[in-house]
């Protein structure tokens, strides 16, 4: 006799982003699957976010500004009325706001928490999940980079409570099921180049905001997109792979893959090299993340293999794309080094954003707040969000500085 088919319980954080909103669709196409039962999203789009509570018929919601809670509440109701809903025909959710709902909705009972929030500010929602004994399907490569010491500990000796949802990470975890662990030689991180790959460093000078955002094979969000194009994206890539997979840096290489297909390779000791391969969307990595160990049916479209394909691989120009060089330095060091490169990087990109840096500073920028900083080699949590805060002020001097100096040219 067939058992039952165990519907997985989800907890989605930051679900109006892109990770969040496509997480959704995956889960909407697989009823059977797949259940949300907590949401929390951005203040800024309580509309969308009282749309989703609706349709998935969660049992809490939140955000993590206090100020938008009442906003989520009135969103709520009114789009209720407006599907003529009345009252007893839909579900009302608990409401949260402030920093403490993250932590609040990370811990609440599932059986998997998509950590899709962007930044460091997703390191406290993944340590929260993690001890409430959750697994956590991690998008938000940050919470590794800054706190993975502290994320590793806190999953113990069962690395399956971490699963990654990265299209890179989750194609370096398919590929290491293809043999032992003792027989890896090398992992394989691929980048598409992002919309500057094969400029110079001198063509890099004059670079535009919008040109920055026209990545040619992915849809991302603003910030994501900045860091593919300094890949500095690569860069926080590299250190995820070494903490979630315990290869040693030297072994972790990158290289360029212009079409994106390819979503990372591992070489064995034997000369053989196995790859993951399908179209760019990050609906399978999602549904995979979320199903883990187990393949979700029709995540999405797979491959046209009755139409010709060409697969292109570059070595990456280290001069004119130095972050993933200082990445490697940076994981190497170890400690509170990683989050002074998130949190230098975080408000270098903010700064290019709002038009106070240009584009190829912002690898400086983090490099030579790098330099000046003393590694603790096991810092506490409160240690990590101290450094970051220090690095952040960093930052922010050499980019008034900067500043400054392009005025009084």
């Amino acid at each position: 006799m067939s058992q039952p088919r165990v519907v997985r319980e989800v907890v989605l954080l930051g679900s109006t982003g892109s990770i969040g909103t496509q997480a959704i669709d995956v889960i909407q196409r697989n009823p059977d699957e797949f259940r949300v039962v907590a949401l929390l999203g951005g203040g800024s789009r309580v509309d969308l976010l009282a749309q989703q509570a609706l349709d998935l018929g969660v049992e809490v919601v939140g955000v993590s500004a206090a100020s938008a809670a009442q906003d989520l509440q009135l969103a709520f109701y009114a789009e209720a009325s407006k599907r003529g809903y009345r009252k007893g025909e839909f579900v009302v959710p608990k409401i949260l706001g402030g920093p403490e709902a993250a932590l609040e909705i990370a811990a609440w009972p599932c059986d998997i928490v998509l950590n899709g929030i962007t930044g460091s500010v997703g390191l406290a929602p993944t340590l929260a999940a993690l001890a409430a004994g959750r697994t956590v399907a991690l998008a938000n490569k940050e919470s590794l980079v800054v706190g993975g010491p502290l994320v590793l500990d806190a999953v113990g000796d069962n690395p399956d409570r971490l699963v990654p949802v990265d299209s890179e990470h989750s194609a370096l975890a398919q590929c290491l099921r293809g043999g032992r662990r003792h027989e890896v030689r090398k992992l394989i991180l691929t980048a598409s180049g992002g919309p500057f790959r094969g400029k110079k460093r001198a063509e890099l000078e004059a670079v535009t905001l919008d040109q920055a955002l026209a990545h040619p094979t992915w849809a991302m969000g603003p910030v994501i997109t900045i860091n593919s194009a300094t890949l500095m994206n690569k860069g926080l890539e590299l250190i995820e792979a070494q903490l979630l997979f315990g290869i040693p840096y030297d072994d972790i290489d990158v290289v360029v893959h212009p079409q994106s297909l390819v979503h990372s390779m591992v070489e064995f000791y034997d000369g053989s090299t196995l790859a993951q391969v399908s179209p760019p969307d990050m609906c399978l990595p999602i549904a995979l993340a979320l199903g883990w160990p187990e393949r979700v049916p029709k995540a999405q479209r797979p491959m046209d293999w009755t139409t010709a394909q060409t697969l292109n691989f570059f070595p990456l120009d280290t001069t004119a794309f130095p972050a993933v060089g200082l990445a490697r330095e940076t994981g190497k060091r170890g400690g509170t080094a990683p989050a002074v490169f998130n949190a230098a990087n975080e408000e270098a990109v903010a700064a290019f954003i709002a038009g106070r840096l240009p584009f190829v500073r912002i690898v400086d920028v983090v490099a030579e707040v790098l330099s000046a900083h003393e590694v603790i080699a096991k810092p506490t949590l409160d240690e990590v969000f101290a450094t970051e805060r220090e690095a952040r002020a960093a930052a922010n001097r050499l980019i008034d500085r900067t500043a400054s100096e392009v005025v009084s040219r």
